[in-house]
């Protein structure tokens, strides 16, 4: 972002601002990376509940006839397969088969489908998108019309449902409706970003405020914490989460992020299907995996990976873990050395220092 232009805010802003958090510039929005510390934040999501304000992100709605076809054709996960009210996990792809976003697909209607995409790709993502509609249907940028809050723990049903008439107990995982919220007309899905079950609530910014301190009261009795970037970093690690311009861009294809699973290659065409088909011919040549440290210190971002003293990868993403109390770590390897059990360095200051890679994801809740 040019340094004359100035960093966007969401409607929450002065709100954070007011409770003292520490903001950062993040993809040119000015947002907060924590309030009372990251581990305390990260843990209130895993033991109780926690608050995020999530309204930078961006929404691009597709309405018409075939609004179906043309979110099937842009996207890797079968469209077609999705019942009314039901979201899923998907990619936008180049032709070459590399990353322009990863996104959540909702299915509001046979000819209304709701896509939740990156902050720092919404403006790419409407282009791509607007660029490959040959078909009866349109293509809406709609971001401005909604803020949204990601309320994340074992306790964000017992904290959301006070404040709402709709049965949360009833959506299912990955499913959403439309209702109310504190009284204001809001979509409520049973998705998150922490590895935690959870609720995200996409409302009129006019209503963010309210909402939020709604919420905050609501969860009182359980602890609630409001959080950062922070902690939705450490949380969607600990789940083996991607996070685009770490574990996947456009460089970097599903079937090298293990990311197979939102790739449905016989489903019919879409773009990128012809270059992930050779690639799955020919064999890929890297893989993400996880890791732990066994040596003092932490396997950060970029980090060089080394094996046998010789350079063959890096780390796209790596922190403490507050939950497990380790220094974890994903990071890409040579396909054949990308197995559970390998002996890897990573360069930390110059110094190689030993790791393992390990099973992923790293936690995962109890059902």
């Amino acid at each position: 972002m040019p340094a004359d232009q100035p960093l966007r805010a969401t409607p929450l802003n002065s709100v954070h601002c007011a409770l003292r958090a520490k903001m950062v510039d993040f993809g040119g929005w000015d947002m907060p990376v924590q309030y009372s510390g990251i581990i305390d934040e990260h843990l209130a999501v895993r033991r109780s509940v926690g608050l995020f304000d999530v309204s930078h992100m961006g929404e691009i709605e597709i309405r018409g006839r075939q609004a179906a076809d043309l979110t099937d054709f842009v996207t890797t996960n079968s469209v077609h397969k999705l019942k009314q009210g039901q979201a899923h996990y998907s990619g936008l792809l180049y032709g070459h088969g590399g990353f322009v976003d990863d996104i959540l697909v909702h299915k509001v209607a046979d000819d209304h489908f709701f896509l939740c995409v990156n902050a720092s790709n919404q403006g790419k993502d409407f282009e791509h998108i607007r660029a490959q509609n040959h078909f009866d249907a349109r293509v809406e940028f709609t971001s401005d019309q909604y803020s949204q809050l990601a309320i994340q723990g074992p306790k964000a049903q017992a904290t959301l449902q006070k404040l709402t008439r709709v049965d949360l107990s009833a959506i299912k995982y990955y499913w959403f409706t439309d209702g109310e919220v504190c009284g204001t007309a809001a979509r409520i899905a049973h998705t998150g970003y922490t590895g935690e079950d959870g609720f995200e609530i996409y409302a009129p910014p006019s209503e963010a405020v309210r909402l939020w301190n709604e919420v905050l009261r609501a969860g009182e009795e359980f602890g609630i914490k409001p959080c950062g970037l922070g902690a939705r970093n450490t949380l969607r690690l600990e789940a083996k989460m991607a996070l685009y311009g770490h574990e996947i861009d456009a460089s970097i294809s599903p079937l090298e992020a293990d990311l197979g699973w939102i790739v449905k290659l016989d489903k019919g065409d879409f773009v990128g299907r012809a270059a992930l088909l050779k690639q799955k011919e020919s064999g890929l040549t890297r893989k993400l995996i996880g890791f732990e440290m066994r040596g003092r210190g932490i396997g950060r971002d970029g980090y060089e990976v080394f094996l046998d003293g010789a350079p063959v990868g890096w780390v796209t993403s790596g922190s403490p873990s507050p939950t497990l109390n380790k220094n974890i770590g994903l990071c890409y390897l040579p396909t054949e050395r990308a197995q559970i059990g390998q002996s890897i360095q990573i360069m930390i200051r110059n110094q190689p220092v030993d790791a393992v890679t390990v099973e992923t994801p790293f936690y995962k809740r109890a059902k």
